[in-house]
């Protein structure tokens, strides 16, 4: 199977400039080239996609992604790296939903303060005008 890029791009439901990206920083191999430039797939580049796609929609890093493609190179290694990577990934997340949640209290309050009055008495207009004003530790 040889196909295009528009091809591969409908079968792995990424984006053509997305798989030019990929191919550019090395995620994805160059594709061979017809005679008219033409670039041609084969169905383990559908493959490498789709692993790529799932793992960005898991919010893996693309140093992480390559990585774990690296990895399956050697299928009998061990997935000590692996876990280790998804470990850190996992704290991550973890730690931008601590992030978020406080962000989600601290709006929670400002809103509750709001009196609906007028924006000259508007706490929430004043609590994002004097950081002081937050109860809570609050970045995104």
């Amino acid at each position: 199977m040889h196909i295009s890029i528009g091809e591969l791009s409908k079968r792995s439901q990424v984006k053509v400039p997305t798989i030019r990206y990929y191919e550019q920083i090395g995620l994805l191999p160059s594709a061979p080239r017809t005679d008219g430039g033409q670039r041609r797939y084969a169905q383990t580049e559908v493959d490498r996609l789709n692993f790529i796609r799932h793992a960005r929609e898991l919010g893996f890093e693309v140093d992480d992604i390559r990585a774990l493609l690296n990895m399956t190179s050697t299928p009998q290694a061990s997935c000590h790296q692996a876990d280790s990577i998804a470990r850190n990934h996992l704290a991550e997340v973890e730690r931008r939903i601590s992030s978020l949640m406080a962000l989600k209290s601290e709006l929670q309050r400002m809103i509750a303060e709001c009196g609906n009055g007028r924006v000259c008495d508007c706490q929430i207009i004043e609590a994002l005008a004097d950081h002081s004003q937050c109860h809570t530790a609050h970045t995104h």
